[in-house]
């Protein structure tokens, strides 16, 4: 097992105390269930929110996509999670990692090759372990390779063949690179309805932005209709969702849930919501 260095350090009020030191630490999870099983890597991760020390808080849970290639073992996606967890002070490291670990052992599908990767927002090892979860998106990496990358960050595997490992470490790699995976969990984003406006995802951190050829900025009053699966994507270190302009006042997020048969989709109606098509 591999040790958990000290990283990125902000001050945070502490009332009598004064002030005192805290950190964001990123949490990867990869390969905790099986392909029969009937919850992913994913769920596993959200569900730590839970589990975490007293004083920190969850600010966000991106799924990280890996390659699907010949010589990859993997459940049905190859994807892991990671976790961005803020508030942690430095005496709270290691209990978030024995907790992170008791996690997998309690909610792992047998069969599965876990894998549990912990770091701090400046660890000296981040440029190494991003250039990995990089290169990791293009070839078949090892083991060896994922522990060469983490010099000193917390990297354990925790059962099977412990290949897990390597999709934890790019999976935190990765989120950490600013510029990769969607958010399963960001501000509440799963009790948003299906049609919500633009300043409503502004309020809670998440930027909308058009893709459309011309670009047009959404306004605050618009409409998105996010088709009942809102997943920001992390871009530029920001949870920002991509949308298409359907018509006047009217934007569709791109992407739906795997089996979405994209059917049904809202449509503006008025200047103040949306009604079901058909």
């Amino acid at each position: 097992m591999i040790r958990f260095i000290a990283g990125k350090k902000q001050s945070v009020n502490s009332g009598k105390d004064g002030v005192r030191v805290s950190m964001r630490v990123y949490i990867g999870f990869d390969d905790t269930d099986t392909a029969d099983s009937d919850r992913g890597t994913g769920k596993l991760a959200r569900w730590f929110e839970k589990e975490l020390p007293e004083g920190t808080r969850l600010w966000g849970a991106v799924r990280q996509q890996l390659p699907v290639m010949e010589g990859i073992p993997y459940t049905s996606q190859n994807s892991s999670a990671c976790l961005i967890v803020e508030g942690v002070d430095p005496d709270q490291k290691q209990a978030l990692i024995d907790r992170a670990a008791a996690h997998i052992q309690h909610h792992f599908i047998e069969g599965s090759d876990p894998g549990l990767c912990v770091m701090e927002a400046d660890a000296p090892a981040a440029a190494d372990l991003i250039a990995f979860a990089r290169e990791s998106c293009t070839r078949v990496v090892t083991q060896r390779e994922a522990m060469a990358a983490v010099k000193g960050i917390h990297l354990s595997g925790h059962g099977g063949t412990n290949d897990g490992i390597i999709g934890a470490a790019a999976g935190v790699g990765l989120t950490l690179y600013g510029w990769s995976g969607r958010f399963i969990e960001f501000g509440g984003l799963r009790a948003f309805a299906d049609e919500v406006q633009v300043r409503d995802l502004e309020s809670r951190g998440i930027q909308v932005l058009s893709i459309d050829r011309n670009a047009l900025v959404p306004g605050p009053a618009d409409w998105v209709d996010t088709r009942g699966w809102l997943r920001p994507r992390l871009w530029g270190y920001r949870p920002i969702l991509p949308v298409r302009n359907r018509s006047r006042g009217c934007w569709e997020s791109l992407g739906t849930k795997r089996k979405h048969n994209g059917s049904e989709h809202g449509t503006c109606h008025s200047p103040t919501g949306y009604r079901k098509a058909g």
